[in-house]
């Protein structure tokens, strides 16, 4: 007898058991889709952020106006700002700009201050609705403007401390620091100095706490701290280090610190590091040329810094600002719009007090109009803004989906409260309810400003004489206003 190998490769008849599971096929009813048939699909998108949505409906000329902080007299052409007046609200209207940076001479009360910073930052809510970052130097010691000007509290050069080696002491400077100009409406503090002293020629001198970089870092870190726990963005400066210059940017040309990028990273990088370890908000950038990096390029300006070593190899992804652009280092050698179209091309994403604001907009804005500059680029940097002050309280939720559609319309009488003008009759003012008043009866208001060295109310040189009526100007108890 054959036995039957192959049964099926040579059609062998023989019955073999089917030993394999019995699977029932699903049952299909009319109307509906077999398991089989369906795909799947990808989780949603994650939804989009506060600062995201804003960004997708914000005009390429205010994300641009986002990136620049300038003083309060570059935006409305005064030669001194102490309150903002219809002049500063029109110019906000024109130059919806990321913030402002106030100095010595707009600081006279913390009255008048806080009146001036918060007219301000309604004038943005009344544009754009995204808030401005309202900053200043206040480092402590030298360089103190509010402890100068209003009061608040002193502190000794940051050198003094660094002898201490206080962490604490540190993190108490920066929260009562913070404290006190937040109360003013500051919310950007351009603090503390990170810089490491190694030449006895640079420009910060007992700004710098130490020569020891890691005293720096701790004391630098924590004033940090304290700054942001108070409620203020902190900004370490000046980025990769200005401590082994022998010049000084604010007046000269160049700049150069001649360091390998090792001696940086051993050095210099080291308070930075930690800074960004602690999560500091902002980093400033100098305008000093580093030799070992090679491109002969203001710090601000270099891609090779700002990219490759502060974004890339230092993982910051924080607000990157650069020093004023009013400084010599850069205003001297390159124009307002070529110096601000560098600078971001390079990474930074805030232009701190370019020389011309209207011209170094107009730059970035035809840059990327003409595919020279990416507009992701611009994107990026307004993004990290928007963020930043998205958690600062700064953004008015309300314009998600209903982006302001704003446009500067002159006051009319019936919504001023006051209106002295000029009627083109004798030498007489007219005030809101009508009635007219010799201007001579306003000698009261000047008499007792000496302050502001306009004694005789009938010389007035920088108000184009009180008689020409070019100007008309009346003085309260703290500060002077202009209609």
């Amino acid at each position: 007898m054959m036995l039957c190998t192959g049964a099926v490769e040579y059609g062998c008849s023989q019955k073999q058991e089917n030993t394999d599971p019995i699977v029932e096929e699903p049952e299909v009813r009319e109307g509906t889709i077999a398991p089989e048939a369906i795909t799947p699909t990808e989780p949603p998108p994650p939804e989009k952020t506060v600062p995201e949505k804003i960004l997708e409906q914000m005009t390429l000329e205010e994300k641009v106006c986002q990136m620049f902080i300038v003083t309060p007299e570059q935006i409305s052409g005064y030669d001194d700002v102490t309150y903002a007046d219809e002049k500063v609200r029109k110019s906000v209207y024109e130059y919806p700009v990321g913030g402002m940076i106030f100095f010595a001479k707009n600081l006279e009360t913390k009255q008048q201050t806080t009146e001036m910073l918060s007219d301000i930052q309604g004038y943005a809510n009344e544009t754009t609705g995204i808030g401005m970052f309202m900053s200043v130097d206040e480092e402590g010691g030298e360089v103190a403007r509010c402890a100068e000007k209003l009061g608040t509290a002193k502190f000794s050069d940051m050198a003094e401390y660094g002898k201490q080696n206080d962490a604490n002491k540190a993190y108490e400077i920066g929260f009562t620091i913070g404290n006190d100009i937040k109360k003013l409406g500051f919310n950007l503090d351009f603090a503390p100095v990170a810089d490491t002293y190694i030449s006895e020629g640079n420009e910060l001198g007992n700004r710098i706490f130490s020569s020891d970089p890691y005293i720096v870092a701790d004391m630098a870190a924590n004033v940090a701290l304290g700054l942001q726990d108070a409620g203020v963005c902190a900004t370490m400066k000046h980025f990769p280090g200005l401590g082994s210059a022998d010049g000084d940017t604010h007046l000269d040309s160049k700049v150069v610190i001649d360091r390998t990028l090792d001696s940086l990273r051993e050095t210099e990088f080291v308070p930075f590091k930690q800074g960004i370890q602690d999560g500091v908000s902002c980093i400033m950038v100098g305008h000093q040329i580093v030799s070992g990096i090679g491109d002969n390029l203001p710090a601000d300006l270099s891609g090779a810094v700002i990219t490759d070593l502060l974004r890339n190899e230092l993982q910051f992804n924080g607000l990157v600002v650069t020093d004023s652009h009013q400084m010599n280092t850069i205003a001297e050698v390159y124009s307002s719009g070529e110096a601000s179209v560098m600078s971001i091309k390079a990474g930074a994403d805030i232009v701190l007090m370019p020389a011309d604001l209207g011209e170094s907009v107009k730059a970035v804005c035809s840059e990327v109009k003409n595919g020279r500059l990416p507009e992701e680029r611009i994107n990026e940097s307004t993004l990290r803004i928007l963020n930043q002050k998205y958690q600062l309280g700064l953004i008015d939720e309300s314009i998600v989906g209903n982006p302001r559609e704003y446009k500067y319309e002159e006051p009319t009488q019936e919504n001023s409260e006051e209106d002295y003008s000029y009627d083109g009759e004798d030498s007489y003012y007219e005030d809101y309810d009508g009635e007219y008043y010799d201007y001579n009866d306003y000698g009261e208001y000047y008499d007792d400003y000496s302050d502001y060295n306009y004694n005789d109310y009938n010389d007035y040189s920088d108000y184009n004489d009180y008689n020409d009526y070019n100007d008309y100007s009346y003085y309260d108890e703290s500060y002077e206003q202009e209609w």
